[in-house]
């Protein structure tokens, strides 16, 4: 079965890509991968189950609803008529609601997962869900919490194996990130996989109070899979080691669906505001490939770069990007750019780093996208 790339769901908020085009690394990673592998586009993935969305609804003076607000603040990520080919899709999409309640249910009827009566903290005056060692309500700020029961969606996963091992990361046997695996180790053996959120997918079908909603972490990736249900393809959730070390134990469970296994593909940040510089280009005569740099270069490197792509780098990648781009060829080797192709379907990003490699890659994509960058020959 083939491979698609898909963007961890970026995490909705009041922003725009532009202004913060750090938060695009991981979707611009997918969408060139795809690109290569010949794989036709896909959504772009959003985060809107967020406490901090919660606020920001019950703080508005509009009477607008959550999925209104959620759906516009999406809509202004981008800029007009440049939104993505394939749509947009949130983790509270029907299609998302309908597989994470089908998958939810599939695990607790196996056992995988289960409902439980356990001891919770309680504000007093919103009846937020507090962690074990918080002091006050995160929600409404208040510092009276109350000790209470209630059902609870938990999966004990010490009887089942590592909730993270080497082979849920794509390329996994030549890059085991080893201190991702420790973190995973460390989790508590009882995770409770709901939250107190007033947008989400609710539980009340599974016999939890309402306002308890399904962990966003567990909803993101049931996200990834929705986002590939029509695809003959394993997805692999492109992801920053921050983002992986937040959710990839909440998530465990729900890597897995009719056939499809979810695995990781990690990429570093980008220090955009190093790449943003005007002078950069102007120093380096590099203006008309500006936009090829940022929104398709760096991310590759990034892919390549895990740690991150630093600003002290970044003069040293435009030249490379330059030189390669230069060099390409007027057709693309048909046996070199295949083999990149199953290097790119493998995970295996070194090429990026490869002169004659990114040559060939940069013709391809003259003939997809139509070429970047000036004339061929001029420097």
């Amino acid at each position: 079965m083939d491979v698609v790339y898909i963007n961890g769901p970026v995490q909705n908020g009041d922003w725009s890509l532009a202004e913060r085009p750090g938060k695009a690394a991981g979707i611009r990673l997918a969408e060139a991968l795809n690109a290569l592998l010949g794989a036709d586009p896909v959504p772009h993935l959003w985060n809107t189950v967020t406490l901090a969305g919660d606020i920001r609804h019950r703080q508005a003076a509009d009477h607008a609803s959550r999925t209104q607000r959620e759906t516009h603040a999406v809509s202004a990520k981008y800029q007009p008529g440049l939104g993505p080919a394939a749509g947009v899709l949130t983790d509270t999409d029907p299609a998302v609601q309908a597989l994470a309640l089908e998958m939810t249910e599939s695990l607790l009827a196996d056992g995988t997962l289960a409902v439980r009566r356990m001891p919770v903290l309680l504000c007093v005056r919103c009846d937020h869900m507090a962690g074990a060692s918080t002091q006050t309500c995160r929600s409404c700020g208040h510092d009276v919490l109350m000790p209470a029961v209630r059902a609870l969606l938990v999966y004990d996963h010490a009887a089942r194996g590592p909730v993270l091992a080497p082979g849920d990361f794509h390329a996994a046997a030549a890059r085991t990130p080893a201190h991702l695996l420790n973190i995973a180790r460390n989790v508590p053996e009882t995770l409770v996989l709901c939250r107190t959120r007033a947008y989400g997918i609710p539980l009340v079908s599974l016999g939890l109070d309402e306002g308890l909603v399904l962990d966003p972490r567990a909803g993101l990736h049931a996200a990834v899979l929705a986002a590939v249900a029509d695809r003959k393809a394993q997805p692999v959730m492109t992801v920053t080691e921050n983002a992986a070390a937040n959710v990839v134990a909440y998530g465990a469970p729900y890597r897995r669906h009719g056939g499809r296994r979810l695995r990781y593909a990690l990429h570093g940040r980008i220090a955009y505001e190093a790449a943003g510089q005007p002078r950069l280009y102007e120093a380096h005569r590099a203006e008309a490939f500006r936009e090829l740099f940022t929104s398709w270069f760096l991310p590759l490197c990034a892919g390549r770069e895990r740690g991150g792509v630093h600003g002290d780098r970044i003069p040293a990648l435009l030249k490379y990007l330059r030189r390669a781009h230069l060099s390409r060829p007027s057709v693309p080797a048909g046996d070199l750019l295949e083999k990149i192709r199953r290097r790119v379907a493998a995970g295996d990003m070194r090429w990026v780093m490869e002169v004659e490699a990114l040559a060939c890659v940069l013709a391809a994509r003259d003939t997809t996208v139509g070429p970047a960058g000036p004339p061929r020959g001029e420097h």
